[in-house]
């Protein structure tokens, strides 16, 4: 039972984390499971994906009642985020847990440099209007999808920073279009990863469980906070994401 009261705590801390960041928790859920907990590679993702597909189905819904995810945008992130995360997890599972480790790693310093660069340079305003539609927002998700299926991340960690950057959204909204990208592509990796028993449900569901009590806040916290902090805050948590996972390799 006090293991059970520990994953639940821990689950809503991440939950809280994942809707603030739009990411369903997932991306620090892995360097913990992996670091705290002794889990390998593959069954730290495993088991964070149990918590991240009702998270991000749960921030996705609350994302939608604040700024309204567009179908037209969310459908071709949507399909082939779906489509190329299936295919990344495929792979991922037959790969050396170290070596995916490292790669994660390298994953994550590479995501928080293009974030830091994109701090210090400047970038035309925010447009209430998609800079670019179909097919470039296709091409997103497949790239999105490939990298979430192979490091159990949903791909919205990929996809957020581009949606910012190349496609002029807010960061609200980058997040909210990111977790459409990452609800079917979460869902169909996490299947990859249960078929291939990669996943330690006694871990993941009270995980899952205490992270649908705080999304919800995350979220709330989230469009409460100035733009620039936001994307300040998300970049600190890549790079102390990375430090985590630095330990156990």
């Amino acid at each position: 039972m006090l293991d059970v009261a520990i994953y639940l705590v821990l689950g809503a801390a991440l939950g809280t984390v994942g809707g603030l960041f739009g990411i369903g928790g997932g991306l620090i859920a892995i360097p913990v499971l992996g670091v705290l907990f002794g889990l390998d590679q593959q069954i730290a993702q495993g088991t964070a994906l149990v918590m991240v597909v009702p998270n991000v189905m749960l921030a996705l819904w609350r994302y939608h009642q604040r700024n309204r995810i567009e179908l037209r945008h969310a459908l071709p992130l949507g399909v082939m985020g779906f489509i190329f995360a299936w295919l990344g997890s495929i792979w991922a599972v037959g790969l050396d847990a170290g070596a995916m480790r490292i790669g994660f790693i390298a994953f994550l310093l590479v995501l928080s440099a293009y974030n830091v660069l994109r701090m210090f340079t400047r970038n035309a305003p925010p447009t209430a209007h998609m800079r670019y539609s179909w097919p470039w927002l296709g091409v997103l998700g497949a790239a999105s999808g490939s990298m979430g299926g192979l490091f159990g991340v949903g791909g919205a960690v990929v996809a957020t920073p581009v949606l910012t950057s190349v496609f002029g959204t807010t960061q609200v909204v980058a997040q909210g279009l990111s977790l459409a990208l990452a609800l079917p592509s979460t869902s169909v990796t996490l299947v990859a990863y249960a078929w291939h028993h990669e996943v330690d449900w006694m871990i993941g569901m009270p995980l899952a469980i205490g992270g649908l009590l705080s999304i919800s806040w995350g979220v709330k916290v989230a469009h409460a906070m100035p733009e620039r902090l936001l994307r300040g805050l998300f970049c600190g948590f890549l790079v102390a994401c990375a430090v985590m996972l630095m330990f156990k390799v």
